[in-house]
């Protein structure tokens, strides 16, 4: 793969295969609004409710907000730069990180986190659409999500210009009601007994956003520049991710409603089933995001298979999964997501930037690399030791580490898992890749 994209007027869409050079044809409000609809999201509201949640008080759940989302929009941001630099979709861009056959780790842990997020969204589509009809249309509305997601990840770009040309003016629209109606209500004190603390609620608004950053590349090897690159993606969804988890903050406090019923409760607002159809139509950009994205981490092990196939194939899978399982616990698996791939870009961010100079190879003959490796472990374990998660099996080993650490105490209230783990996996792959780079005596 080169390490820059020959631009035809001919070549519009996507690649079909890994080793074609992919076309530069967005720019930074291409790329803004695409990203602005990503952040756009039902699991939006959902996210900020369970933050207010967490904190306990309006005001620190929008301040968990804006720092979670903020950072994780710097992440975002920086992972977008890796496509525009190189053309490579975001799994291949690691084999400069972990060399090719390193890459594949991450590479398939994204594959299995892209379906369960696809998954997630169809199912999330479902019962919003459930909502606003009856519960006997459900697989009606699974089917249709899963026919729409799909077809529009077998033409990526031309999903891309539809989306900034109608649906964003809409979703738009829809959002501006949607706020001054939760806003005109009075506010009441926000329960006080799941609160775990500001930080918690800030790794849990971090990880929704960093759940992307897998996928940046997948649509900014396309980027003209990487100034609009970086710019687009990180002010689209972190702008985005920050109002509608801020609405959920929001309607807990007016609406008096908590995680599990949010979405229902802004149905009944007065035209509320109107602006959220709008929103349900939006929901599914994001279902497309991970189909696409899951074929192009598939494309990191068979590039030389047509990606068509490869987004029909996961757009039925993950259809499938939808129409039999439930939500499931939503928080736990945002907070796993955020303990792999948090320090894994932030080792990535900090190799790329300053380690290496903007210099990946990213072809199939990449070597291994156990400095940014270790560097990543590390990252991991720091997450892990600050925030253990409450996943049984996995936890109390975690649990017990900390409590060995911290001599049984508890972990101080500003130690927040994220940026911990964001400056230790730095820190980390800065050190060791100058160990690394150190001439052989």
């Amino acid at each position: 793969m080169t390490s820059t994209a020959v631009r035809s007027a001919s070549t519009t869409e996507a690649p079909l295969v890994l080793t074609t050079d992919a076309p530069r044809t967005l720019g930074f409000f291409d790329q803004f609004t695409l990203w602005g609809n990503f952040g756009i999201s039902l699991f939006g509201p959902v996210t900020g409710a369970l933050v207010a949640a967490y904190t306990g008080s309006l005001w620190q759940g929008l301040l968990a907000v804006v720092v979670g989302c903020g950072i994780g929009a710097l992440v975002l941001g920086g992972a977008a730069v890796f496509g525009s630099q190189t053309g490579a979709p975001a799994m291949a861009c690691l084999r400069g990180l972990f060399g090719r056959r390193g890459s594949m780790a991450p590479t398939v842990l994204n594959i299995a986190q892209n379906v369960g997020w696809a998954t997630m969204e169809i199912i999330v589509i479902s019962q919003a659409a459930v909502a606003v009809t009856s519960e006997r249309w459900r697989w009606v509305f699974v089917v249709l999500a899963g026919i729409i997601a799909t077809t529009m990840a077998v033409r990526p770009l031309g999903s891309v210009k539809i989306l900034r040309k109608f649906m964003v003016w809409l979703v738009l629209l829809a959002s501006i009601y949607l706020f001054v109606q939760v806003l005109s209500k009075p506010a009441h004190t926000l329960p006080q007994d799941n609160v775990f603390g500001f930080w918690p609620a800030v790794d849990l608004a971090a990880a929704g956003v960093v759940s992307f950053a897998p996928l940046a590349a997948d649509y900014t090897r396309h980027s003209r520049t990487n100034k609009a690159a970086f710019g687009g993606s990180a002010l689209g969804y972190g702008l985005a991710a920050i109002g509608y988890y801020a609405l959920g903050v929001v309607a807990v406090a007016t609406l008096q409603t908590n995680s599990d019923d949010v979405i229902t409760a802004l149905v009944t607002l007065p035209a509320g089933a109107i602006a959220l159809f709008v929103l349900l139509v939006d929901e599914v950009d994001e279902a497309y995001a991970n189909v696409y994205s899951t074929t192009m981490a598939a494309h990191n092990l068979i590039g030389h298979v047509d990606r068509r196939w490869i987004s029909v194939a996961i757009g039925v899978i993950a259809t499938g999964i939808a129409l039999f399982i439930d939500l499931g616990n939503y928080t736990q698996f945002l907070y796993l997501i955020g303990s792999v791939f948090i320090p894994l870009f932030a080792v990535a961010i900090a190799d790329f930037f300053i380690v290496s100079k903007m210099k990946w190879d990213v072809s199939d003959t990449a070597k291994f690399r156990w400095q940014p490796t270790l560097a990543w472990l590390i990252g991991f374990a720091a997450y892990q030791l600050v925030n253990p998660g409450t996943v049984s099996g996995w936890s109390p080993f975690w649990t017990d580490i900390q409590q060995g650490l911290f001599n049984h105490q508890p972990v101080p209230t500003w130690l927040g898992a994220t940026y911990t783990s964001i400056i230790v996996s730095m820190v980390a792959a800065v050190l060791l890749g100058r160990i690394g780079r150190r001439p052989a005596a």
